[in-house]
């Protein structure tokens, strides 16, 4: 147990008290289930109807999740009746089990439940022959010593207030919020205790020797160990040292997390022809040392290449956590929603109905005129929810008019146009034959190990990505989205130093002033130690300057360039181009990109951006872009802090001071250059003993360089400026960032914004001052609240959702703009964008993607399924309703039979057992994937009787195909179930005597084995 003296001042209860309190359940006993959930009520807990933190509990049919307040995780107790079968742990993100248990302790609230109680010093209740290790003794006796004069001042303030008593009353009514406790001396320990309790304990003390107390210098033990020295990442003062050691017959050990880091390692010392035996160990340790007793050397990797050492930081979790990311797309009632076949309605619940006596559940939608339209639930994925611009009212369509079959056969040709465009581009490109770059060598593996962090998965994956492009002979051009501060400039330095490996140069394209300096600075930071030359032209360089560097750019002494839009101009030539890298792409205009198009042809370009729509969609849907996401944090990133205030000088003054005194510095974004100065001439009356800069960019260029550099040189507290540090400025010592006039931005600007704090591994905050939420219009008060929403990291894919939300989405293809997206709803543009792609590949591109048209021999989409059989989620099971019609979208998507598996067991582990009306559910999923493979439209099991409908269009090359021709083959010569019946000119086949779902599915399954085991199907 660690612990610190002002947790030391506290005393704890008695540990009888505790250990009497403690609800004890084991697997195999009877619990009385009424009687513990009025004992968890009394101790504190809240019921839920998920438990994502301490102090909840939530029942669910036989499933009783209870959350510890002594636990990092809560448990999930399944019973049978009531018999305890087995207790599980649970992770509160996903709400799914880990790992089972034989029995488990629930501690109750500690700080509420026994205030009352006798309560003794933590050095009492720890038992009689616990050890004390304690480090620098005079600094645990000051830290009591300030806690108890705090404590004394404090109860002489109370007693203070008790004679004036209508002060008291009014103070009262103020803490009306707060829970009140009554604080006495009896509650902490006195010094004079402390050492007492001390001194009964063996004691062992590290730290300064000269500072304990005479009763514990018994006798003093030395180690002869030193700290590992710095080597400044100079591997030739390593190689040195090491072979110093050998000499010296010392075992070399070397730590690193990650073992590709010792793989690195070794690779390094064989490239530079070092020959050193080292015992690589798998495992992170803090810091490296020497013992000269023991004759070894514990180097650390992350102090050989100065990369910072991440702690493990314990998880916390949060509701938004675990639940927005689901709720954010999950339909309420009076949402519209758009159905594929029959355009926009409105939602209005899940309703049961009656079938041939049995109970369904359906989606009830009501259209123009009050008609409704109930939705089968294994037909979910033909509606989607209306995600257009926010506050502007769809027109609801009439069912059973052609509009809106006009209206998507329009948007498609439309969509088609603009995808014919792009699909050209893309194989242009795929035919031209680009610069094919070497593999990796050693300085490149250099360069990666230098890196301060510790790679992600995801940036792992992603660096992997753009080397195995940049190693093809066809061009590259890859997207990486990945959040705010997740590492993509380190991805774009590692590519920029591979062209120039290969001897050619790399352009680096972003769109303001002040990040084409930054990313001057730290691609400069980081390739000091190569032989590569770093430079750039933005409005911070004179015209003279410009031109020297343009000079060298041509005569190839500059290797990778950093601009603004100036990059693009007719004057920059380059010797030998071979990389291009766009930042922020969000950021440019229409006129730039087609600029930036023609460039990129025959080059390999690389393109970066933190919030991903609506870019993204246009070309990795198109299939015309490579895309990699990197999703997860760097380690030890903390969600930032963000709250919505009102403007309070007071408030101001306090997050300023609050962060000035741990040492970090603050964004103040006040976004109108007129009252910038005034703005920071009041924040400098605020806190007059701070250094205030401001910075804007309209100041001439060398004024606006030093501003920033002071700042970065922390020569200001406080930077006010406009939004100008808006795109990737990265300066790790801000963690509070205020947005005066919040509601005037828009919503990935402020995330950009909040993005600009937060990036070492301290907490931070983000302020957003605006009027009160009730004054604001609908979309700023929307675009705030998701902003306070969506705190938690990697959260600018759920941010961009939104703002297409709030905003609506124009049309994202190009520089005109389109209406579609308003009349027919986001997701329902993505399908039909799909479906347009998916034709145009098959018809005018057929040659360009004819393997991957191979893959695919499916004429049948989707097939819709109608049964007389109760198929539901019953009310006992999930009785929360967005639940289930959260279930049952996930169902309805489900691709894969290992799809269907992992989300039986996630129910089983959620729910318990499952009732046969959700078997059944599972196995109509299954159904509607063979009637698929099969070319069946339709299906509909009544009556007993199965009817499966074809294609309806008899000119489908399907009639020709080696299925139909197998199916017929099936019916005649495999069962003598079914039989095909023509009407007019369409095909069905009707079986009988199907009494259930599971019928269903054998009969299919045969036929689909029949159909698709050989692999020569006759044509």
């Amino acid at each position: 147990m660690v612990t610190y003296p002002e947790a030391l001042f506290e005393r704890v209860v008695l540990p009888g008290t505790l250990s009497s309190n403690i609800i004890h359940i084991k697997s195999g006993d009877t619990l009385n289930v009424e009687l513990l959930l009025l004992k968890l009520s009394d101790y504190g807990f809240e019921r839920t109807d998920f438990v994502y933190e301490p102090g909840q509990f939530a029942i669910r049919g036989g499933i009783l999740d209870i959350y510890s307040f002594g636990n990092e995780k809560p448990y999930r107790v399944e019973l049978f009746g009531n018999e305890v079968d087995s207790i599980r742990i649970v992770d509160p993100e996903t709400q799914l089990s880990e790992r089972k248990l034989l029995q488990v302790s629930i501690i109750p609230n500690v700080d509420t439940q026994f205030a009352s109680e006798e309560r003794i010093s933590l050095l009492d209740f720890l038992p009689e022959n616990t050890v004390v290790w304690l480090q620098d003794y005079d600094l645990c006796k000051e830290r009591l010593t300030d806690c108890e004069e705090d404590m004394l001042a404090f109860l002489r303030l109370q007693e203070g207030l008790k004679v004036q008593g209508a002060r008291d009353k009014v103070l009262e009514e103020q803490d009306d919020k707060l829970v009140k406790k009554n604080t006495g001396e009896n509650d902490f320990i006195t010094v004079k205790e402390f050492e007492e309790k001390l001194f009964q304990k063996h004691t062992v003390g590290f730290g300064h020797s000269d500072s304990f107390p005479v009763p514990f210098s018994s006798f003093t033990i030395h180690f002869s160990t030193k700290e590992q020295p710095s080597f400044n990442r100079q591997f030739d003062l390593l190689i040195k040292d090491l072979k110093n050691w050998e000499a010296k017959k010392f075992q070399v050990y070397i730590f690193a997390e990650n073992p590709k880091q010792l793989e690195r390692l070794q690779s390094i010392f064989d490239d530079l022809k070092a020959d050193i035996v080292f015992n690589p160990v798998n495992v992170s340790i803090h810091e490296g040392f020497i013992d000269e007793d023991q004759k070894i050397v514990c180097y650390t990797d992350h102090q050989v290449f100065q990369r910072y050492h991440k702690y493990k930081v314990k998880q916390a979790y949060n509701k938004n956590k675990a639940l927005t990311l689901r709720t954010l797309r999950e339909l309420q009632p009076g949402d519209f929603v758009t159905h594929i076949d029959h355009g926009v309605g409105i939602f209005s619940g899940l309703q049961k109905l009656e079938v041939n006596g049995r109970l369904q559940e359906a989606v009830r939608l009501i259209y123009k005129d009050t008609d409704i339209l109930y939705v089968n639930i294994n037909s979910l994925h033909k509606i989607a929810k209306y995600t257009g611009k926010d506050g502007s009212v769809p027109k609801v369509n009439k069912l059973g008019s052609d509009v809106w079959n006009k209206l998507k056969e329009k948007t498609k040709t439309k969509v088609k146009e603009i995808a014919f465009d792009l699909i050209k581009l893309y194989a242009k490109r795929k035919a031209q034959q680009g610069f094919q770059h070497t593999p990796d060598n050693y300085m490149q593996t250099e360069l990666e190990a230098s890196f301060i962090y510790e790679d992600t998965p995801d940036q792992s994956k992603a660096s992997a990505d753009v080397k195995k492009d940049m190693e093809s002979p066809a061009p590259m051009d890859r997207l990486v989205c990945g959040d705010v501060g997740f590492g993509k400039t380190e991805i774009a330095i590692r590519a920029a130093f591979k062209t120039c490996v290969d001897g050619k140069q790399a352009a680096v394209l972003v769109p303001t002033t002040i990040l084409a300096f930054q990313h001057f600075q730290t691609f400069s930071e980081r390739l000091k130690d190569f032989p590569v030359t770093v430079d750039y032209i933005n409005r911070f360089k004179s015209t003279k300057e410009k031109k020297e560097t343009l000079k060298k750019l041509e005569e190839g002494k500059i290797d990778i360039i950093i601009g603004t839009h100036g990059l693009l101009g007719k004057e920059v030539k380059f010797k030998d181009l071979g990389l291009l890298v766009v930042d922020e792409e969000q950021k440019f205009g229409v006129g730039h990109k087609e600029k930036i198009k023609t460039l990129r042809t025959a080059v390999d370009c690389l393109t970066l951006t933190a919030t991903p729509i609506p870019r993204t969609l246009q070309f990795s849907l198109m299939g015309a872009r490579d895309l990699s996401i990197i999703n997860t944090p760097p380690p030890n990133r903390q969600p930032i802090q963000t709250e919505v205030q009102v403007y309070n000088e007071d408030f101001i003054r306090e997050a300023i001071y609050y962060e000035t005194e741990r040492g970090g510095q603050v964004f103040f974004i006040y976004n109108r250059i007129a009252g910038l100065a005034e703005m920071a001439a009041i924040i400098q009356a605020l806190c007059p003993d701070l250094s205030i800069g401001y910075a804007h960019g309209q100041m001439e260029g060398h004024e606006l360089e030093k501003h920033i550099l002071d700042f970065i040189d922390r020569k200001y507290d406080v930077l006010v400026c406009t939004n100008i540090v808006e795109s990737g400025v990265d300066i790790p010592n801000v963690n509070t960032i205020i947005v005066n006039n919040a509601h005037q931005f828009g919503l990935s600007d402020l995330h950009q914004l909040r993005g600009r704090v937060g990036r070492s591994n301290k907490k931070a905050f983000c302020y957003l001052l605006a009027p009160p939420m009730s004054t604001l219009p609908n979309d700023s008060r929307k675009r705030l609240q998701t902003l306070e929403q969506h705190s938690e990291l990697g959260s600018g894919f759920q941010i961009a959702m939104r703002d297409l939300d709030i905003r609506g989405a124009g049309n994202m293809l190009g520089g005109e703009q389109s209406g579609f997206m308003a009349e027919i709803g986001f997701e329902m543009y993505q399908k039909i964008l799909d479906e347009a792609i998916r034709e145009l590949k098959r018809t005018e591109f057929k040659e360009l993607f004819k393997e991957e048209i191979a893959k695919q021999d499916d004429f049948v989409q989707d097939c819709t399924i109608d049964t007389d059989l109760e198929i539901l989620i019953p009310d006992d099971f999930v009785e929360s309703i967005t639940e289930r019609l959260s279930l049952y979208q996930r169902l309805d998507n489900c691709e894969t039979e290992d799809d269907l598996l992992v989300m039986r067991q996630e129910l089983e582990d959620r729910f318990g057992a499952l009732p046969q009306q959700v078997e059944d559910l599972f196995i109509t999923v299954r159904c509607r994937k063979l009637a698929v493979d099969l070319g069946f439209e339709k299906m509909s099991l009544k009556d007993n009787t199965l009817r499966c409908f074809f294609i309806n269009r008899p000119d489908s090359p399907y009639f020709e195909s080696g299925t139909f021709q197998k199916v017929i083959q099936f019916l005649q010569t495999e069962t003598n179930k079914g039989k095909l019946k023509q009407t007019g000119k369409l095909f069905l086949l009707i079986a009988n005597n199907m009494n259930s779902m599971e019928e269903m599915h054998r009969f299919l399954l045969s036929m689909h084995n029949y159909c698709f085991s050989t692999s020569a199907i006759p044509a």
